[in-house]
């Protein structure tokens, strides 16, 4: 194992070349050249579009965030206000003021069913899959880095990649599962203290993970040691682009948020959600899991984005510790009309910042955002005014990636808890997913393209995003 501790312990040759025969940090070596850019003459699959799929671990309500069911009876709709949006005759939850604006700009799917109720991280991982993190089918196929600027193409973000003192990662189930193909596959995950690094840790400083000076000091500091050393020089091609991963390029430029705009810094800043231990009424409260989801959800969208950008093709954010989405109203979980105050309003601030941000910045077409849990809630609240858990609808929205915004495909029954018309699932969203990012046409062209993509992108997507 490699980890590169900044300031705090040197980095031996021993180190560095145990990169050679190590993964990094889930960039298995083996792998690591991946297809680069196919062959000369051969069809190109990619679309060059990117996926962030924004995970809101815990089930979020349907009824509480984008199906309110105003005219439903108490006990049943939305137990806080429900909001007109931009979109005539669409109403949102009161937590969600800032997309309310903003609906216009993306689609929302009101008969959508992950067909689960338990905690776990689908459609992340599932059957639905391969029992493979989504991302890793289009590493399988883009290669696992971008050849030209070492950039991984699936990345998993924790908050800690942001903030290194909140509570570790808590995904339920191996995020990192790579299915029917080697672990070379498996997703890089930035930030310290990643359940999944097991073949490399990047540890930084305490006080502040992204501090420009600080990180690119690190960085310097390696390169320096290589230098003196001479091992780059004598790596051969795989082992040449791990340390060009290693020693900083894209990814770590990608990875530093001190280089953003203060002005863009500020539009992603959620930490006014931050409220103390106002939630420490339940466990996850004490343990922080509230305000850790609230501090640190908007500038993870914000390093997704950078991500993308450098070229990137798929992000999963894991955001929601434990289940914060999970409002049971128990020991271990606030009620709805507490559980949203904690975790809504910096959702809604996020998720609209981010969709102002890529607007501004001309993405709209080239990065799609989805936004959905494992599951949505009971239509009916329980005695103690939570939700239970519910397989038969969740909320899902969709933003980018070149489809049709302003739009609700697909209606809920009176009470918010079925589908009555245009019923979909997992296997609908994953085929979504990797249509955005992969052309369908171009890889049937491919002799022995994986038998598993061609089965997954094949199955209908979506349909009504244009």
């Amino acid at each position: 194992m490699l980890t590169f501790f900044d300031g705090q312990e040197p980095m031996s040759r021993r180190k560095l070349l145990r990169v050679g025969t190590l993964g990094l940090g889930g960039l298995s070596l083996s792998s690591l050249l991946g297809v680069k850019a196919l062959a000369n003459g051969q069809p190109n699959p990619l679309t060059g579009k990117s996926v962030i799929f924004l995970f809101q671990q815990g089930g979020p309500s349907q009824h509480e965030t984008f199906d309110p069911k105003p005219d439903a009876p108490s006990g049943v709709r939305s137990v806080g206000d429900v909001i007109p949006t931009s979109v005539p005759g669409v109403h949102f939850s009161g937590w969600l003021p800032r997309l309310a604006k903003l609906a216009h700009k993306f689609t929302v799917v009101r008969s959508f069913s992950t067909q689960n109720s338990g905690h776990n991280i689908q459609p992340i991982v599932s059957q639905s899959s391969k029992e493979a993190n989504i991302g890793v089918h289009f590493s399988r196929l883009a290669g696992v880095t971008r050849p030209d600027s070492g950039v991984p193409t699936n990345v998993v973000l924790f908050p800690r990649s942001v903030n290194p003192d909140v509570p570790g990662p808590e995904a339920r189930g191996n995020i990192s599962a790579t299915g029917p193909y080697s672990k070379s596959y498996a997703p890089f995950i930035p930030g310290k203290g990643g359940q999944l690094q097991d073949d490399m840790n990047l540890a930084m400083p305490r006080e502040r993970f992204f501090e420009r000076r600080k990180l690119l000091a690190g960085l310097d500091s390696l390169n320096r040691a290589v230098d003196l050393t001479g091992q780059v020089g004598t790596l051969d091609d795989i082992q040449q682009q791990a340390a060009e991963v290693l020693l900083g390029g894209g990814v770590s430029r990608a990875l530093d948020l001190s280089q953003e705009d203060a002005r863009t810094l500020a539009l992603y800043d959620t930490s006014q959600y931050v409220r103390g231990k106002k939630w420490n009424s339940v466990s996850r409260g004490t343990k922080g899991y509230y305000n850790a989801q609230a501090g640190t959800i908007g500038r993870l969208l914000l390093q997704a984005r950078r991500l993308c950008e450098a070229g990137c093709g798929y992000v999963t954010i894991h955001a929601s510790y434990a289940g914060v989405w999970d409002m049971h109203a128990d020991q271990n979980n606030l009620n709805m009309r507490d559980g949203m105050e904690a975790v809504g309003y910096s959702f809604d601030h996020a998720v609209a910042a981010f969709v102002e941000d890529c607007e501004a910045r001309g993405l709209s077409d080239k990065i799609m955002l989805i936004c959905c849990g494992e599951m949505g809630r009971t239509p009916t609240l329980n005695k103690r005014g939570g939700r239970d858990h519910w397989a038969r609808l969740a909320p899902l929205m969709l933003y980018g990636g070149g489809i049709d915004s302003g739009r609700v495909i697909g209606r809920s029954d009176r009470l918010g808890g079925e589908p009555v018309t245009d019923a979909f699932g997992p296997r609908h969203l994953i085929s979504t997913i990797l249509r955005t990012v992969i052309d369908s046409g171009q890889l049937r062209l491919i002799p022995n393209a994986p038998g598993e993509i061609t089965d997954l992108i094949d199955h209908p997507p979506i349909t009504g995003l244009g």
